[in-house]
């Protein structure tokens, strides 16, 4: 056996290992400009392409990070799982690869949090989790923090992405809907404060029903917003759509959006929004439950 330079000195940075090794031969192109972006670089500017400021989308865990308090977040319902209810063939299957491929459980975390010491109650929607659809768990996890914060007299931050209702689920998917709304009313009701940020993409029954009932709805730069697909519409309507016609920008020019925030400032116009509508001080105790 040959062992002549198996402990020689690294001949350049590639050799040397480590997170810079792996990460400098590792490139991801922009969906919207091409550019070639190491990942290192990218997830340094919060997944947000440095050439054009085309916003990927990020995962649930991710996205907290970027938001809450660091080791703020206290999780809730995160057992829930969803079943084939119905017996529609190959949904075993996709709930199986979902789970794999996003590491979560269902579609939506959920919990409490404080963002820049401000508590909240916190839900992010997960883009890699069936492209966050609406089943019977994400109605049931969502339906159950408005039911906390009303209870908490806390406040809401919500982030949606979603493909729309889970088909999988059927009739009982789209219950979701009233289900959720009839929560985001009764918190409403009590006085208390909804922000939703809506993330690309929000689609379907989602934006029908708890992605617009918020008292600001905030969005990312590009982001495309909207019920039917364009194509479904416009066969439909048997008219060309106006250009853009579902992106944020859009919908802030046509009053369906309050504000669009990019990224990375995105904790500092929550926290400012949060501080106006919020009055008092209010504190989680420390199973992220009853508020002092």
């Amino acid at each position: 056996m040959n062992l002549m330079g198996l402990f020689r000195s690294p001949q350049n940075e590639l050799e040397k290992g480590g997170k810079e090794a792996e990460d400098a031969g590792i490139h991801s192109a922009c969906p919207r400009c091409g550019v070639q972006l190491p990942l290192s670089d990218l997830q340094e500017n919060m997944n947000v392409c440095t050439a054009c400021g085309y916003h990927f989308r990020v995962g649930p865990r991710e996205r907290i990070a970027y938001i809450a308090d660091e080791g703020s977040f206290e999780e809730l319902d995160g057992d829930l799982l969803s079943r084939d209810l119905l017996d529609f063939p190959g949904y075993d299957q996709k709930l199986r690869n979902a789970k794999l491929s996003s590491r979560e459980k269902d579609a939506v975390v959920c919990g409490t949090a404080t963002i820049s010491g401000q508590p909240c109650a916190l839900f992010v929607m997960d883009p890699n989790f069936m492209m966050g659809s609406m089943g019977t768990v994400v109605g049931e996890k969502i339906t159950r923090l408005f039911e906390i914060a009303t209870e908490l007299g806390a406040p809401v931050v919500g982030f949606t992405v979603s493909g729309g209702a889970r088909m999988q689920e059927g009739i009982l998917s789209l219950m979701q809907m009233a289900k959720t709304s009839a929560a985001v009313r009764r918190h409403s009701a009590a006085g208390l404060f909804y922000l939703t940020v809506l993330t690309d993409p929000t689609l379907g029954g989602v934006t029908a029903s708890f992605a617009m009932d918020g008292d600001i709805i905030m969005a990312e730069p590009g982001a495309t917003i909207g019920f039917a697909g364009a194509r479904v519409i416009e066969q439909t309507i048997r008219k060309k759509l106006p250009q853009g016609f579902q992106t944020a920008e859009f919908l802030l020019e046509h009053g369906f959006v309050d504000l669009i925030v990019p990224r990375a400032q995105q904790k500092e116009v929550i926290t400012q929004l949060l501080r106006v509508h919020v009055p008092g001080s209010m504190i989680f105790d420390e199973a992220g439950g009853e508020m002092l």
